[in-house]
């Protein structure tokens, strides 16, 4: 149902961009409310609500694009997305700079700055940060286990695995305790309808996978392609 949450945030950014464009709430105007009455003056308000407002409308658009094209089973949009809104809210914060026609003091342009730098470099430490979980499981198989790499990942030693199997489909998936949950990409810890506690390192459309349940719990991975997941799969056999 990702298709379904995509739609809910673009209605939501939809919404954002009506409070302050069409319904003139300015007091959601991050900074505006706090300035003294007398700078308030000096900023064009009615302009940066609308630019704020199309903001909202052109990332809710974006949304309910990739909301579409997931409800036929394709879900590959939402990095474009991140990317696309990165780029937007740094557009945002740098042109709202202009509808502010208060006399900027050295310390107000140095704070204006720092502001938008360090909003940037959070937008970018976010956008890695998931493009970093949305990138295949990388497996090492040698005489010490099996290794998931990246973040959750561990070694398996081959006398603490006490049993692998060949999914075709993933057990129900209630929650994500902690960990990512990228388009079909799944890293880290999660819960089955089951109330099973496991780990997942897997694209959930690159059937098949592999269960391994060791000493340390259940794990469950695939790597980029069926054919390297079911050798993967004959190695591990063949070890145990």
């Amino acid at each position: 149902m990702n298709w379904l949450f995509y739609f809910l945030l673009s209605a939501v950014f939809v919404f954002l961009g009506l409070t302050v464009h069409v319904f003139k709430w300015y007091f959601l105007i991050a900074g505006y409310n706090m300035i003294p009455k007398e700078q308030k003056a000096n900023v064009d308000v009615e302009g940066l609500g609308k630019l704020m407002g199309f903001w909202g409308y052109i990332n809710g658009a974006a949304l309910f694009l990739i909301g579409l094209i997931t409800s036929f089973n394709v879900e590959k949009g939402v990095i474009p997305w991140l990317i696309f809104f990165t780029f937007t809210t740094i557009y945002l914060l740098v042109k709202a700079q202009r509808f502010n026609h208060n006399p900027k003091g050295v310390a107000s342009s140095r704070r204006q700055k720092g502001t938008v730098l360090s909003t940037i470099i959070i937008l970018v430490f976010v956008g890695g940060l998931m493009l970093y979980s949305a990138q295949p499981t990388t497996v090492t198989i040698n005489q010490d286990g099996v290794k998931i790499h990246g973040l959750y990942g561990q070694v398996y030693p081959w006398e603490s695995i006490t049993e692998v199997e060949l999914l075709q489909e993933l057990p129900g998936i209630a929650r994500r305790t902690s960990g990512s949950a990228v388009g079909p990409y799944l890293r880290g810890r999660f819960r089955t309808t089951d109330s099973e506690s496991i780990k997942l390192f897997v694209n959930r459309n690159q059937p098949p996978f592999i269960r391994l349940e060791s000493n340390d719990g259940v794990v469950i991975f695939n790597l980029k392609k069926s054919a390297d997941t079911e050798t993967a799969l004959e190695i591990i056999n063949s070890q145990i």
